[in-house]
């Protein structure tokens, strides 16, 4: 993993054991750093983790890029300390810790360079911390429970794992109303279950299933079958089922787009578009995606980002 911020390396506590597992900069210093030095450490941390939103930021007005790279920073250390840590006790302890500094945000004393710079983002656009802490929710839950007996109960994971992060955008642009929080709740859920079902063998190799047991006994799939990774035409069958759920879910979202200002618009599309084709591409492998991860070629990623910005120029 590349690292994000090395000169802030030097007032970085040393790290517990869990933390050690982790890129140094993400441990909590033992002082602050300066709001400046702090947004940085921010910018630089989406901008290196992950592709699509560096690819969306493009899109965003000026006045708001700062604020999105605090979030995201947020949300990616939060995920990276309930999964990449690879021990659930440590993990515990980290995301208790990682909340009494988000405590401390919004008390006045944060330490961590993304709490620095988050509380800035917490104060214009006066968000509740329960969006913030109900993803902890979510990762502290992935270290206890790996089975999920109904569709039902995904979605109640889902509550907590995805629909946060649809929240925080909509705060960022000006909106905290339960119709648009209650559209962006379908289309995050939908993202959250495109990547379920794109991960199905990647979150097996860590001892997570998120597809719903009562699934897998309806269409005569056996837990043996995805360990050693069987694409039989029964777990196809109910691949074919999931993905077409998800696309509901996407459709029931579909109607967020014209209710937002048009810079939000464009990368609420793009993602809602992203998360399309990745159903798209396990249809592509006719639902096969047990050892064979379906991925997105880079030639569809840059239409995705063609198409947005004819958005954007119209």
């Amino acid at each position: 993993m590349p690292s994000i911020v090395r000169s802030e390396s030097e007032n970085m506590a040393a790290p517990s054991a869990g933390w050690a597992s982790l890129p140094a900069e993400y441990a909590i210093p033992d002082e602050a750093p300066t709001q400046v030095r702090a947004q940085e450490y921010c910018r630089r941390l989406a901008r290196s983790h992950y592709e699509n939103f560096s690819v969306a930021s493009w899109f965003l007005p000026a006045r708001l890029r700062q604020h999105f790279f605090n979030v995201y920073a947020y949300c990616r250390i939060s995920d990276d300390l309930g999964d990449e840590v690879g021990d659930a006790a440590a993990s515990l302890q980290l995301l208790d810790q990682w909340e009494s500094e988000l405590n401390a945000c919004y008390d006045g004393s944060p330490r961590h360079p993304v709490f620095v710079a988050l509380a800035d983002t917490v104060r214009r656009f006066q968000i509740p911390k329960h969006e913030f802490s109900d993803l902890l929710t979510a990762f502290r839950q992935d270290q206890t429970v790996t089975r999920y007996q109904t569709f039902r109960d995904v979605l109640g994971y889902c509550r907590f794992s995805a629909n946060p992060v649809g929240h925080l955008v909509l705060y960022l642009g000006g909106y905290n109303d339960g119709e648009r929080q209650g559209l962006s709740d379908y289309t995050c859920t939908a993202l959250q279950l495109a990547n379920f079902w794109q991960d199905v063998s990647v979150d097996f190799a860590k001892g997570r299933i998120y597809l719903p047991l009562e699934d897998l006994r309806r269409f005569g799939v056996s837990e043996d079958e995805i360990r050693e990774s069987e694409n039989t035409p029964a777990f196809r069958g109910m691949m074919k089922f999931e993905v077409a759920r998800a696309r509901e879910w996407f459709a029931q979202g579909m109607p967020l787009v014209k209710k937002v200002n048009r810079e939000l618009a464009i990368d609420i599309e793009l993602f809602r578009r992203g998360g399309m084709e990745i159903l798209d591409a396990i249809a592509r492998q006719e639902h096969a995606v047990l050892g064979r991860r379906p991925a997105i070629s880079q030639a569809r990623k840059l239409a995705l980002v063609a198409r947005a910005a004819m958005g954007k120029l119209l």
